[in-house]
C-alpha cells in the first residue's frame, strides 16, 4: 500500500471526522480533513506539472449548492499557474455569433495544467434552455454534438471529470434567504438565481434530459450530495484525486546554509524612498 492510500484510508476511518453521514460535519473534524485533501492536492499539482498532464474539471449543479466553495478550497493552497479556475460571463455580441463552444476551448488547459470550470458549457442544457436563452434547435443540436465533443476532448489526451452538485428545494431557499440577510454575501444573489429556485421544476426537467443526453462511460457524471457544504467539500475534494493517478514527487529545498548576502554597491540608498505610506490604521 503506498503512503497515498494509506492516507486516504485514514481518512475514510478516521472516527475523528464526527457524527453519521447524516449530521452536520464539526467545523474542527473539517478543518483537520481539509488540510490532508490540500497536502495531498499539492502534491497532484507537483505531478501533474512533471508529467505535463492537461486536466478539466467541470462544475455545474443547482445555484446555491455549493460550486465555489469547493473551488475555493481546492485552489486556496495550490498555484493559480497549474489550477486555473474559469467562470465566464454572458457572451459578448461578438461570442454570440461563434460557435457556442468555442469560447470554452480557448480556456482549455496547455501540459501541467488542471482548469476548473465554475459552470461550462453546460449552461446550454440548464440555464439557457429554461430561461430561453437558446432555440429549440441550438438545444437539441447541443446535446446532440456534445457527447461526441467530450468524446474528442478525452481523445486528445485531456482527463475530463464532470461534478453536479445536488441540493434540496429546502436548503437552497435557506441559503438564498442567507445572502439576502447577509451583506457580504449579496454579490451572490442575483434575478437569476432568484429565477432559478421559482423554476425548480423546470431545472428538473431539463438536467434529467441533460443527463439522459450526457452522462456517458467516456465522461459520467458525478453526484455530489450537497446538502451539508462541509461534506460535500470533502467527498468532492478526495473524490478528484482518486480520479487522477499520481505520486508524490520528492521535493528537495534551496540550499539555506552559508547563505550570505551580496555587498551593497556604493550609492545604494538604505531603504526605499516611498512618498506615500498607508495609514497604520490598525
Amino acid at each position: 500500500m503506498t503512503k497515498r492510500e494509506k492516507t486516504r484510508k485514514t481518512q475514510k476511518s478516521d472516527p475523528s471526522v464526527g457524527g453519521s453521514a447524516s449530521g452536520k460535519l464539526p467545523r474542527k473534524a473539517f478543518e483537520k480533513e481539509l488540510r490532508k485533501l490540500q497536502v495531498e492536492l499539492c502534491h497532484l499539482q507537483e505531478y501533474v506539472k512533471e508529467q505535463g498532464l492537461k486536466v478539466i474539471v467541470v462544475f455545474e449543479g443547482r445555484d446555491a449548492a455549493g460550486k465555489g466553495g469547493v473551488i475555493k478550497r481546492i485552489t486556496e493552497r495550490v498555484s493559480p499557474r497549474v489550477f486555473r479556475v474559469v467562470a465566464l460571463p454572458a457572451p459578448s455580441d461578438r461570442q454570440k455569433t461563434q460557435w457556442y463552444l468555442q469560447r470554452y476551448i480557448e480556456h482549455f488547459p496547455a501540459g501541467g495544467e488542471i482548469v476548473l470550470f465554475d459552470r461550462s458549457w453546460y449552461n446550454r442544457a440548464g440555464v439557457e434552455r429554461v430561461m430561453g436563452f437558446c432555440t429549440d434547435d441550438e438545444y437539441e443540436r447541443f446535446l446532440r454534438v456534445c457527447p461526441a465533443f467530450e468524446q474528442e476532448i478525452i481523445e486528445s489526451g485531456i482527463t475530463l471529470i464532470k461534478y453536479f452538485f445536488d441540493v434540496s428545494q429546502e436548503v437552497q431557499e435557506q441559503r438564498f434567504k442567507a445572502r439576502i440577510d447577509d451583506p457580504m454575501r449579496h454579490w451572490k444573489l442575483s434575478p437569476m438565481d432568484v429565477d432559478s429556485w421559482r423554476c425548480w421544476h423546470d431545472y428538473t426537467a431539463a438536467y434529467a434530459r441533460m443527463l439522459e443526453a450526457t452522462d456517458t462511460p467516456a465522461a459520467p457524471w458525478y453526484r455530489v450530495p450537497a446538502d451539508d457544504k462541509r461534506r460535500a467539500r470533502l467527498n468532492c475534494i478526495s473524490h478528484l484525486l482518486s480520479m487522477i493517478r499520481y505520486d508524490p514527487m520528492s521535493w528537495k529545498p534551496p540550499e539555506v546554509e552559508n547563505l550570505k548576502r551580496k555587498k551593497k554597491k556604493p550609492g545604494t540608498p538604505d531603504r526605499l524612498g516611498f512618498k506615500t505610506t498607508v495609514a497604520q490604521v490598525y
